[in-house]
C-alpha cells in the first residue's frame, strides 16, 4: 500500500507514458495510444491494448495518439489517459491526491504548459509541477547537473528532440526540434512509398527502424523482408529492404538533429564547451537508440558521444528524482529555471 503522501513523476511522451512513484521507481510504462469509438466518442482502451489496434481497427474505431510533437493535440483524451494511468498506479479510491511532476519539451508555450498542468489536475493531481525534458533526462542519466561544470544532453523522444547544455542546476542553452522517433517512422514510410510503390504502416516502419536501420549506411549491414500494400495493384506484396536504403530514408531527419547539436555547441560558452569536450555528449530517449547515431554525432562534432545506461527511462527517473528538489520550493517559485511550478 502507498503511504499518505504520494509523489509521482510522469514522463508524458508522444510515444510512451512512464510513471515513477517516489520510493518505488518506475511502476508503469505504456504506449500513449487511446482507442476511441468515433460514433459515440467513447474510449474503448488505453495504452498497450490500444496500441495493438493501430492500423487494424474497423472504420468506427480510431486508435489515436493524444500527444503530437511533444504537446497535447487532444486535451480531453489526454486527460482521460492520464486519469487511467494514475488510477492504475495508485488505485481508484485514493484518498490523498498525489503531487505530480511532469516533464515538458523546452520551448513549449505558456498555453501548452497550462494545458499539461490542467490535464494533470483534472486527472486527480493535488499539485502539478513541470520540469523541462533535457533537465529531467540529465538528472536521470546521472549527470552532475548541480555542479559548476558543463554537461550536454541530447534527448530524442517520440515527438521532440531536446538538446541542452546544463550547469549549476540550470539550462544554459537549449534547442527543441519537433523531429524525433515519429519522424524517423514517417521518413521510412514515405521512402518505401516513393521508391518501391508500397504502402507500409507505422508498426512496420518501427520494426525496420529497430532491426536494420542505421544513422549512416556504413554503420552496419542488414536486410529484412517488408510486407506492405502495392499501390498499383492494391494487393499485399513483399520486398527486401537494406540498411543502406533505410539510412538513406533517415538522412534528412538525422541530418537536422546533428546540425542542431553542432549549432548548440557553437553557441556554448568556451569554458562549458571545454567541459563537454572532457565529459562527452550523453544521448537519452528511445530515438537515440537508432543504430550508429552516437558514432555519427561523435564523428561530426569531434566530441566523445555515448548512450545513457537506460535511455528509455532517463526522463522518467529524472522527473521522479526532481520531486526531492521540489520540496524546497513553493507554488510561486521556480527551481533555477529547471522546474516551473503551477500557479494556482
Amino acid at each position: 500500500m502507498f503511504g499518505m503522501k504520494i509523489d509521482i513523476g510522469i514522463d508524458l511522451g508522444t510515444a510512451n507514458v512512464l510513471v515513477y512513484v517516489k520510493g518505488k521507481g518506475i511502476v508503469l510504462r505504456e504506449p500513449s495510444v487511446v482507442a476511441v469509438n468515433r460514433d459515440t466518442n467513447q474510449i474503448l482502451s488505453i495504452g498497450e491494448d490500444a496500441k495493438r489496434m493501430l492500423g487494424r481497427t474497423p472504420g468506427n474505431i480510431a486508435a489515436i495518439r493524444p500527444l503530437r510533437d511533444g504537446v497535447i493535440a487532444d486535451y480531453d483524451v489526454t486527460e482521460s489517459m492520464l486519469r487511467f494511468f494514475i488510477d492504475k498506479v495508485i488505485g481508484h479510491r485514493f484518498v490523498f491526491r498525489p503531487r505530480i511532476m511532469i516533464c515538458i519539451p523546452t520551448g513549449v508555450t505558456m498555453v501548452e504548459k497550462r494545458a499539461v498542468q490542467e490535464a494533470a489536475e483534472q486527472a486527480g493531481a493535488r499539485r502539478t509541477q513541470l520540469i523541462e525534458e533535457p533537465m529531467a533526462a540529465a538528472i536521470g542519466a546521472g549527470l552532475p547537473v548541480d555542479e559548476a561544470t558543463g554537461s550536454m544532453i541530447v534527448d530524442i523522444g517520440g515527438g521532440t528532440t531536446d538538446i541542452a547544455v546544463i550547469s549549476l542546476g540550470g539550462i544554459v542553452i537549449s534547442r527543441s526540434l519537433r523531429i524525433a522517433g515519429d519522424k524517423f517512422d514517417e521518413a521510412l514510410i514515405s521512402y518505401v512509398r516513393r521508391t518501391c510503390n508500397i504502402l507500409i504502416g507505422e508498426r512496420t516502419a518501427e520494426e525496420i527502424k529497430i532491426r536494420i536501420a542505421a544513422a549512416s549506411p556504413e554503420a552496419r549491414q542488414g536486410q529484412m523482408d517488408v510486407r506492405g500494400r502495392d499501390l498499383l495493384s492494391g494487393l499485399p506484396k513483399n520486398i527486401q529492404l537494406t540498411t543502406a536504403q533505410a539510412a538513406e530514408a533517415l538522412s534528412a531527419p538525422v541530418g537536422r538533429i546533428v546540425e542542431t547539436v553542432k549549432a548548440v555547441l557553437e553557441e556554448t560558452p568556451p569554458e562549458l564547451a571545454s567541459d563537454i569536450m572532457d565529459h562527452g555528449i550523453v544521448l537519452t530517449g528511445g530515438g537515440s537508440m537508432l543504430y550508429g547515431l552516437d558514432s555519427l554525432i561523435q564523428r561530426e562534432t569531434g566530441i566523445p558521444t555515448m548512450l545513457a545506461e537506460d535511455p528509455l527511462s532517463c526522463v522518467a527517473i529524472g522527473t521522479g528524482k526532481a520531486l526531492d528538489f521540489a520540496d524546497y520550493f513553493g507554488d510561486g517559485q521556480e527551481m533555477n529555471s529547471a522546474i516551473v511550478p503551477s500557479v494556482k
